[in-house]
Protein backbone atom coordinates (compact mmCIF):
# COMPACT_ATOMS: atom_id res chain seq x y z
CA UNK A 1 0.00 0.00 0.00
CA UNK A 2 1.37 3.32 -1.10
CA UNK A 3 -0.35 6.11 0.92
CA UNK A 4 0.15 8.72 -1.93
CA UNK A 5 -1.47 6.99 -4.67
CA UNK A 6 -4.77 6.26 -2.81
CA UNK A 7 -4.29 9.73 -1.92
CA UNK A 8 -4.29 10.59 -5.42
CA UNK A 9 -7.18 8.25 -6.18
CA UNK A 10 -9.65 10.07 -3.63
CA UNK A 11 -8.22 13.38 -5.04
CA UNK A 12 -8.74 12.37 -8.57
CA UNK A 13 -12.65 11.26 -7.42
CA UNK A 14 -11.86 7.65 -8.29
CA UNK A 15 -14.03 5.02 -6.09
CA UNK A 16 -11.84 3.21 -3.53
CA UNK A 17 -11.52 -0.38 -3.20
CA UNK A 18 -12.31 -1.40 -0.05
CA UNK A 19 -9.17 -3.32 0.34
CA UNK A 20 -7.28 0.09 -0.38
CA UNK A 21 -8.95 1.41 2.43
CA UNK A 22 -8.74 -1.17 5.10
CA UNK A 23 -4.93 -0.90 4.23
CA UNK A 24 -4.97 3.00 4.64
CA UNK A 25 -6.64 3.08 7.60
CA UNK A 26 -4.23 -0.15 8.92
CA UNK A 27 -1.22 2.18 8.47
CA UNK A 28 -3.22 5.33 9.75
CA UNK A 29 -3.26 3.37 13.83
CA UNK A 30 -0.20 1.91 13.09
CA UNK A 31 1.67 5.91 13.32
CA UNK A 32 3.09 4.89 9.74
CA UNK A 33 1.21 7.80 8.35
CA UNK A 34 2.83 11.27 8.81
CA UNK A 35 -0.01 14.09 9.55
CA UNK A 36 -0.03 15.54 6.28
CA UNK A 37 -1.20 12.36 4.69
CA UNK A 38 -4.00 11.92 7.35
CA UNK A 39 -4.94 15.64 6.44
CA UNK A 40 -4.60 15.13 2.22
CA UNK A 41 -6.96 12.36 3.02
CA UNK A 42 -9.45 13.72 4.84
CA UNK A 43 -9.20 16.88 2.53
CA UNK A 44 -9.55 14.73 -0.93
CA UNK A 45 -12.86 13.43 0.88
CA UNK A 46 -13.95 16.53 1.80
CA UNK A 47 -13.88 17.54 -2.04
CA UNK A 48 -14.66 14.31 -3.46
CA UNK A 49 -17.18 12.37 -1.09
CA UNK A 50 -17.61 8.66 -1.06
CA UNK A 51 -19.94 6.17 -2.16
CA UNK A 52 -22.51 4.63 0.32
CA UNK A 53 -19.82 1.54 -0.10
CA UNK A 54 -16.54 3.38 0.40
CA UNK A 55 -18.37 5.15 3.63
CA UNK A 56 -19.23 1.63 5.14
CA UNK A 57 -15.63 0.48 4.38
CA UNK A 58 -14.40 3.56 5.83
CA UNK A 59 -16.61 2.79 9.19
CA UNK A 60 -15.66 -0.96 9.35
CA UNK A 61 -12.14 -0.47 8.98
CA UNK A 62 -12.12 2.64 11.74
CA UNK A 63 -14.09 -0.03 13.70
CA UNK A 64 -11.75 -3.31 13.01
CA UNK A 65 -9.00 -0.88 13.96
CA UNK A 66 -8.69 -1.65 17.71
CA UNK A 67 -11.07 -4.04 20.24
CA UNK A 68 -14.43 -4.54 20.03
CA UNK A 69 -16.27 -4.29 23.65
CA UNK A 70 -18.70 -7.26 24.69
CA UNK A 71 -21.35 -6.86 27.79
CA UNK A 72 -22.48 -10.40 27.73
CA UNK A 73 -22.76 -10.32 31.62
CA UNK A 74 -24.98 -7.41 31.42
CA UNK A 75 -29.09 -7.54 31.25
CA UNK A 76 -29.79 -4.44 30.22
CA UNK A 77 -29.82 -2.73 26.57
CA UNK A 78 -26.95 -1.24 25.31
CA UNK A 79 -27.67 2.12 24.54
CA UNK A 80 -26.14 4.88 23.35
CA UNK A 81 -26.44 8.97 21.89
CA UNK A 82 -24.20 10.62 19.90
CA UNK A 83 -24.55 14.14 18.66
CA UNK A 84 -22.82 15.71 15.34
CA UNK A 85 -21.81 18.72 17.43
CA UNK A 86 -23.32 21.86 18.78
CA UNK A 87 -22.56 25.12 20.75
CA UNK A 88 -23.90 25.09 24.51
CA UNK A 89 -24.43 21.49 23.96
CA UNK A 90 -24.34 19.22 27.03
CA UNK A 91 -27.26 16.59 26.23
CA UNK A 92 -24.64 13.14 26.66
CA UNK A 93 -24.08 14.44 30.78
CA UNK A 94 -27.41 14.65 31.84
CA UNK A 95 -28.95 11.89 29.00
CA UNK A 96 -26.83 9.03 30.04
CA UNK A 97 -27.64 8.70 33.54
CA UNK A 98 -31.44 9.76 33.00
CA UNK A 99 -31.38 6.70 30.64
CA UNK A 100 -28.88 3.99 32.84
CA UNK A 101 -31.63 5.25 35.65
CA UNK A 102 -34.53 3.70 33.47
CA UNK A 103 -33.08 0.62 32.66
CA UNK A 104 -30.59 1.17 29.96
CA UNK A 105 -26.95 0.49 30.22
CA UNK A 106 -24.81 3.59 28.43
CA UNK A 107 -21.25 3.30 27.59
CA UNK A 108 -20.76 6.41 25.92
CA UNK A 109 -17.51 6.57 24.09
CA UNK A 110 -17.35 11.13 23.32
CA UNK A 111 -14.82 12.99 22.06
CA UNK A 112 -13.22 16.46 22.41
CA UNK A 113 -13.92 19.73 21.02
CA UNK A 114 -13.91 19.89 16.78
CA UNK A 115 -13.26 23.08 14.71
CA UNK A 116 -16.12 25.45 16.98
CA UNK A 117 -17.86 23.17 18.97
CA UNK A 118 -17.45 21.73 22.38
CA UNK A 119 -16.47 18.64 23.19
CA UNK A 120 -18.01 16.25 26.06
CA UNK A 121 -14.33 15.29 26.85
CA UNK A 122 -13.50 18.91 27.58
CA UNK A 123 -16.18 19.43 29.93
CA UNK A 124 -15.47 15.86 31.79
CA UNK A 125 -12.33 17.19 32.45
CA UNK A 126 -12.69 20.29 34.24
CA UNK A 127 -14.14 17.74 36.86
CA UNK A 128 -10.75 16.72 39.21
CA UNK A 129 -9.97 13.36 38.99
CA UNK A 130 -12.00 12.30 36.37
CA UNK A 131 -10.62 9.75 34.27
CA UNK A 132 -10.98 9.83 30.96
CA UNK A 133 -9.47 6.87 29.62
CA UNK A 134 -10.20 4.19 32.01
CA UNK A 135 -8.74 0.61 30.68
CA UNK A 136 -11.22 -1.96 29.36
CA UNK A 137 -11.96 -3.48 32.76
CA UNK A 138 -12.31 -0.14 34.78
CA UNK A 139 -15.06 1.19 31.74
CA UNK A 140 -16.92 -2.54 31.75
CA UNK A 141 -17.02 -2.50 35.81
CA UNK A 142 -18.46 1.59 36.01
CA UNK A 143 -21.09 0.60 33.08
CA UNK A 144 -21.98 -2.62 34.64
CA UNK A 145 -22.23 -0.72 37.92
CA UNK A 146 -23.58 2.52 37.70
CA UNK A 147 -25.32 2.31 34.56
CA UNK A 148 -23.07 4.49 32.79
CA UNK A 149 -19.81 5.49 31.72
CA UNK A 150 -18.61 8.80 29.80
CA UNK A 151 -15.06 8.48 28.55
CA UNK A 152 -12.76 9.21 25.52
CA UNK A 153 -11.32 6.68 23.42
CA UNK A 154 -9.16 4.38 24.85
CA UNK A 155 -5.69 3.59 22.81
CA UNK A 156 -6.83 0.51 21.63
CA UNK A 157 -11.06 1.30 20.74
CA UNK A 158 -11.07 2.34 17.31
CA UNK A 159 -7.80 4.38 17.25
CA UNK A 160 -7.41 4.74 13.78
CA UNK A 161 -10.33 7.84 14.31
CA UNK A 162 -8.72 9.22 17.53
CA UNK A 163 -5.62 10.46 15.21
CA UNK A 164 -8.28 11.07 12.13
CA UNK A 165 -10.56 13.09 14.32
CA UNK A 166 -7.51 15.27 15.83
CA UNK A 167 -6.48 15.82 12.58
CA UNK A 168 -9.66 16.72 11.04
CA UNK A 169 -10.15 19.27 13.79
CA UNK A 170 -7.67 21.57 12.64
CA UNK A 171 -7.49 20.99 8.75
CA UNK A 172 -11.11 22.64 8.43
CA UNK A 173 -12.57 18.60 7.29
CA UNK A 174 -14.50 18.22 10.01
CA UNK A 175 -17.89 18.96 7.74
CA UNK A 176 -17.82 15.96 5.27
CA UNK A 177 -20.83 13.57 5.72
CA UNK A 178 -18.60 9.92 4.69
CA UNK A 179 -15.70 11.49 7.24
CA UNK A 180 -18.86 12.43 10.23
CA UNK A 181 -20.40 8.91 9.30
CA UNK A 182 -17.30 6.63 9.87
CA UNK A 183 -16.13 8.71 13.22
CA UNK A 184 -19.05 8.95 14.75
CA UNK A 185 -20.47 5.07 13.73
CA UNK A 186 -16.60 3.14 14.39
CA UNK A 187 -16.47 4.18 17.78
CA UNK A 188 -19.90 3.07 18.41
CA UNK A 189 -19.63 -0.49 16.52
CA UNK A 190 -16.70 -0.99 18.68
CA UNK A 191 -18.28 -0.21 21.90
CA UNK A 192 -20.71 -3.19 21.05
CA UNK A 193 -24.08 -0.90 21.21
CA UNK A 194 -27.40 -2.54 20.20
CA UNK A 195 -29.35 0.36 19.93
CA UNK A 196 -27.99 3.74 19.20
CA UNK A 197 -30.25 7.35 18.70
CA UNK A 198 -28.43 10.12 17.06
CA UNK A 199 -28.60 13.95 17.19
CA UNK A 200 -27.97 15.75 13.80
CA UNK A 201 -27.54 19.50 14.34
CA UNK A 202 -28.94 22.04 11.63
CA UNK A 203 -27.94 25.77 11.17
CA UNK A 204 -25.70 28.37 11.48
CA UNK A 205 -23.82 26.66 14.48
CA UNK A 206 -23.76 23.35 13.31
CA UNK A 207 -21.45 21.35 10.48
CA UNK A 208 -24.69 21.55 8.72
CA UNK A 209 -25.91 24.75 8.25
CA UNK A 210 -28.82 23.12 5.32
CA UNK A 211 -31.69 21.64 5.83
CA UNK A 212 -31.33 18.92 3.09
CA UNK A 213 -27.48 18.19 4.14
CA UNK A 214 -28.68 17.54 7.25
CA UNK A 215 -30.87 14.95 6.33
CA UNK A 216 -28.08 13.75 4.20
CA UNK A 217 -26.15 13.20 6.62
CA UNK A 218 -29.19 11.58 8.91
CA UNK A 219 -29.67 9.24 6.45
CA UNK A 220 -26.42 8.08 6.11
CA UNK A 221 -25.43 7.51 9.15
CA UNK A 222 -29.17 5.70 10.18
CA UNK A 223 -28.68 3.62 7.24
CA UNK A 224 -24.92 2.69 7.81
CA UNK A 225 -25.51 1.95 11.34
CA UNK A 226 -28.43 -0.50 10.86
CA UNK A 227 -26.94 -2.07 7.86
CA UNK A 228 -24.14 -2.65 10.70
CA UNK A 229 -26.66 -4.26 12.45
CA UNK A 230 -27.42 -1.43 15.36
CA UNK A 231 -30.99 -0.01 15.37
CA UNK A 232 -30.17 3.24 14.92
CA UNK A 233 -32.66 6.74 14.44
CA UNK A 234 -31.70 9.85 14.18
CA UNK A 235 -33.09 13.36 15.55
CA UNK A 236 -32.33 16.45 13.57
CA UNK A 237 -32.06 19.47 15.93
CA UNK A 238 -31.92 23.26 15.74
CA UNK A 239 -28.54 24.89 16.16
CA UNK A 240 -29.25 28.45 15.03
CA UNK A 241 -28.38 30.05 18.86
CA UNK A 242 -26.42 27.57 21.70
CA UNK A 243 -28.50 24.84 23.41
CA UNK A 244 -28.17 25.66 26.82
CA UNK A 245 -27.44 28.78 28.28
CA UNK A 246 -23.98 28.60 28.97
CA UNK A 247 -21.31 27.72 26.16
CA UNK A 248 -17.70 26.42 27.45
CA UNK A 249 -16.29 23.65 29.83
CA UNK A 250 -16.44 24.08 33.32
CA UNK A 251 -19.68 26.20 32.65
CA UNK A 252 -21.33 23.55 30.78
CA UNK A 253 -20.75 21.36 33.82
CA UNK A 254 -21.80 23.66 36.21
CA UNK A 255 -25.04 23.70 33.71
CA UNK A 256 -25.48 19.92 34.13
CA UNK A 257 -24.97 19.19 37.85
CA UNK A 258 -27.53 21.90 38.34
CA UNK A 259 -29.55 20.49 35.50
CA UNK A 260 -29.48 16.99 37.47
CA UNK A 261 -29.72 18.11 40.76
CA UNK A 262 -33.04 20.11 39.95
CA UNK A 263 -31.55 24.34 40.68
CA UNK A 264 -32.68 24.88 37.01
CA UNK A 265 -33.95 23.99 33.68
CA UNK A 266 -33.43 25.34 30.13
CA UNK A 267 -36.78 25.19 28.08
CA UNK A 268 -34.92 23.97 24.84
CA UNK A 269 -32.14 21.84 26.83
CA UNK A 270 -34.99 19.87 28.78
CA UNK A 271 -36.97 19.60 25.32
CA UNK A 272 -33.92 17.76 23.82
CA UNK A 273 -32.72 15.76 27.14
CA UNK A 274 -36.57 13.99 27.58
CA UNK A 275 -37.07 13.72 23.54
CA UNK A 276 -33.50 11.46 23.31
CA UNK A 277 -34.64 9.38 26.46
CA UNK A 278 -38.11 8.37 25.19
CA UNK A 279 -36.09 7.79 22.18
CA UNK A 280 -34.09 5.48 23.40
CA UNK A 281 -36.17 3.65 25.57
CA UNK A 282 -38.33 3.06 22.90
CA UNK A 283 -35.90 1.70 20.52
CA UNK A 284 -34.15 -0.20 23.47
CA UNK A 285 -38.14 -2.18 23.95
CA UNK A 286 -37.74 -0.58 27.38
CA UNK A 287 -41.10 1.39 26.94
CA UNK A 288 -44.10 1.13 24.74
CA UNK A 289 -44.46 4.83 23.50
CA UNK A 290 -42.73 8.36 23.67
CA UNK A 291 -45.30 9.02 26.48
CA UNK A 292 -44.32 6.36 28.62
CA UNK A 293 -40.89 6.55 27.79
CA UNK A 294 -41.01 10.50 28.95
CA UNK A 295 -42.65 9.90 31.89
CA UNK A 296 -40.38 7.37 33.11
CA UNK A 297 -37.20 9.96 32.35
CA UNK A 298 -38.51 12.86 34.03
CA UNK A 299 -39.74 10.76 37.21
CA UNK A 300 -35.64 9.68 37.16
CA UNK A 301 -34.71 12.96 37.04
CA UNK A 302 -36.96 14.25 39.67
CA UNK A 303 -36.60 11.38 42.43
CA UNK A 304 -33.25 12.22 42.39
CA UNK A 305 -31.75 8.88 40.47
CA UNK A 306 -30.38 10.39 37.64
CA UNK A 307 -28.00 12.34 39.96
CA UNK A 308 -27.32 9.25 41.87
CA UNK A 309 -26.18 7.48 38.88
CA UNK A 310 -24.19 10.38 37.67
CA UNK A 311 -22.69 11.09 40.91
CA UNK A 312 -21.54 7.21 41.32
CA UNK A 313 -20.43 6.99 37.68
CA UNK A 314 -18.02 10.65 38.47
CA UNK A 315 -16.96 8.81 41.77
CA UNK A 316 -15.91 5.02 40.14
CA UNK A 317 -14.27 7.00 37.39
CA UNK A 318 -11.46 8.70 40.10
CA UNK A 319 -14.39 12.13 40.49
CA UNK A 320 -15.73 14.03 44.03
CA UNK A 321 -18.24 11.67 45.29
CA UNK A 322 -20.16 14.75 46.23
CA UNK A 323 -19.61 16.64 43.06
CA UNK A 324 -23.31 17.56 41.97
CA UNK A 325 -23.52 18.87 45.89
CA UNK A 326 -20.59 20.75 45.75
CA UNK A 327 -20.13 22.13 42.82
CA UNK A 328 -18.76 25.56 43.32
CA UNK A 329 -15.65 23.26 45.95
CA UNK A 330 -14.70 21.66 42.68
CA UNK A 331 -14.99 23.60 39.43
CA UNK A 332 -12.24 26.30 38.52
CA UNK A 333 -14.40 29.73 38.28
CA UNK A 334 -12.23 32.24 36.09
CA UNK A 335 -10.71 35.33 37.62
CA UNK A 336 -13.01 37.51 35.28
CA UNK A 337 -16.88 37.74 34.99
CA UNK A 338 -18.26 40.54 32.85
CA UNK A 339 -21.39 41.17 31.78
CA UNK A 340 -22.39 41.37 28.09
CA UNK A 341 -24.73 44.20 28.12
CA UNK A 342 -27.78 44.31 25.27
CA UNK A 343 -26.60 46.91 22.64
CA UNK A 344 -30.35 48.21 22.52
CA UNK A 345 -33.26 47.79 23.54
CA UNK A 346 -36.03 45.25 21.81
CA UNK A 347 -36.30 41.05 20.96
CA UNK A 348 -33.46 38.98 21.15
CA UNK A 349 -34.17 37.73 17.34
CA UNK A 350 -30.93 36.26 15.67
CA UNK A 351 -27.56 34.40 16.87
CA UNK A 352 -24.59 33.53 15.17
CA UNK A 353 -24.14 30.06 16.90
CA UNK A 354 -20.99 29.30 15.06
CA UNK A 355 -19.55 32.78 15.77
CA UNK A 356 -20.22 32.22 19.94
CA UNK A 357 -18.39 28.55 19.78
CA UNK A 358 -15.31 30.48 18.19
CA UNK A 359 -15.70 33.17 20.69
CA UNK A 360 -14.91 29.96 23.40
CA UNK A 361 -12.04 29.18 21.39
CA UNK A 362 -10.80 32.77 21.61
CA UNK A 363 -11.38 33.10 24.89
CA UNK A 364 -9.32 29.72 25.75
CA UNK A 365 -11.82 27.42 25.96
CA UNK A 366 -10.94 25.41 22.70
CA UNK A 367 -8.37 24.58 20.53
CA UNK A 368 -6.65 25.64 17.35
CA UNK A 369 -3.82 23.16 17.86
CA UNK A 370 -4.18 19.91 18.44
CA UNK A 371 -1.77 19.97 21.40
CA UNK A 372 -3.11 23.34 22.76
CA UNK A 373 -4.66 23.31 26.30
CA UNK A 374 -7.62 24.09 27.17
CA UNK A 375 -8.66 26.74 30.14
CA UNK A 376 -11.58 25.07 31.49
CA UNK A 377 -12.42 27.91 33.42
CA UNK A 378 -13.35 30.40 30.51
CA UNK A 379 -16.65 30.71 28.55
CA UNK A 380 -20.18 32.12 28.62
CA UNK A 381 -22.72 31.65 31.13
CA UNK A 382 -26.28 33.15 31.61
CA UNK A 383 -27.11 33.92 27.80
CA UNK A 384 -30.53 34.40 26.74
CA UNK A 385 -32.43 32.63 24.72
CA UNK A 386 -33.92 34.30 21.52
CA UNK A 387 -37.51 35.60 21.91
CA UNK A 388 -36.30 37.63 24.81
CA UNK A 389 -37.51 40.87 25.33
CA UNK A 390 -34.02 42.74 26.81
CA UNK A 391 -33.63 46.94 27.62
CA UNK A 392 -30.53 48.34 26.61
CA UNK A 393 -27.83 47.78 28.92
CA UNK A 394 -29.00 44.63 30.63
CA UNK A 395 -26.90 41.69 30.66
CA UNK A 396 -27.36 39.38 27.66
CA UNK A 397 -24.59 37.12 29.08
CA UNK A 398 -21.58 36.31 31.79
CA UNK A 399 -18.34 36.42 30.32
CA UNK A 400 -16.09 33.97 32.21
CA UNK A 401 -12.28 35.01 30.97
CA UNK A 402 -8.63 34.55 32.56
CA UNK A 403 -8.10 38.58 32.39
CA UNK A 404 -9.48 41.94 31.70
CA UNK A 405 -8.38 42.34 28.09
CA UNK A 406 -9.63 39.07 27.32
CA UNK A 407 -13.14 39.48 29.14
CA UNK A 408 -13.51 42.71 27.34
CA UNK A 409 -12.86 41.13 24.19
CA UNK A 410 -15.36 38.98 24.27
CA UNK A 411 -17.90 41.25 25.58
CA UNK A 412 -17.52 42.86 22.28
CA UNK A 413 -17.36 39.66 20.13
CA UNK A 414 -20.54 37.91 21.75
CA UNK A 415 -22.88 41.14 21.52
CA UNK A 416 -22.05 41.70 17.67
CA UNK A 417 -23.71 37.41 17.88
CA UNK A 418 -26.50 38.84 18.67
CA UNK A 419 -29.18 40.92 16.49
CA UNK A 420 -32.31 43.06 18.67
CA UNK A 421 -35.06 43.99 16.77
CA UNK A 422 -37.82 45.87 17.64
CA UNK A 423 -40.53 43.11 16.64
CA UNK A 424 -40.65 39.53 18.28
CA UNK A 425 -39.00 37.02 16.18
CA UNK A 426 -40.79 33.78 15.11
CA UNK A 427 -38.70 31.15 16.57
CA UNK A 428 -37.79 27.74 14.78
CA UNK A 429 -38.36 24.14 16.89
CA UNK A 430 -35.92 22.64 18.50
CA UNK A 431 -36.88 19.59 17.56
CA UNK A 432 -37.21 19.41 13.62
CA UNK A 433 -37.47 16.01 12.80
CA UNK A 434 -36.85 12.06 12.75
CA UNK A 435 -35.27 9.73 10.91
Amino acid sequence: MIPQEIIRRKRDGDELAAADIRSFIAALAAGRLSEGQIGAFAMAVWFKGMSRAEIVALTLAMADSGDRLQWADIDRPIADKHSTGGVGDNVSLMLAPIAAACGLAVPMISGRGLGHTGGTLDKLESIPGYLITPDADLFHKVVKEAGCAIIGQTGTLAPADGRLYAVRDVTATVDSIPLITASILSKKLAAGLETLVLDVKVGNGAFMADRGQAEILAQSLVEVANGAGVKTSALITDMNQPLADSAGNAVEMRNCLDFLAGRKRDTRLDIVVFAFAAEMLVKSGVAASPDEAEGMARQALSSGKAAEVFARMVSMLGGPADLIENPDRYLARAPVEKPVPAARSGWLSACDARGVGVSVIDLGGGRRHPADRIDHRVGFSELLPLGTRVNAGEPIALVHAADEAAAERAVAALAAHYRITEDRPGLTPVIAGLI
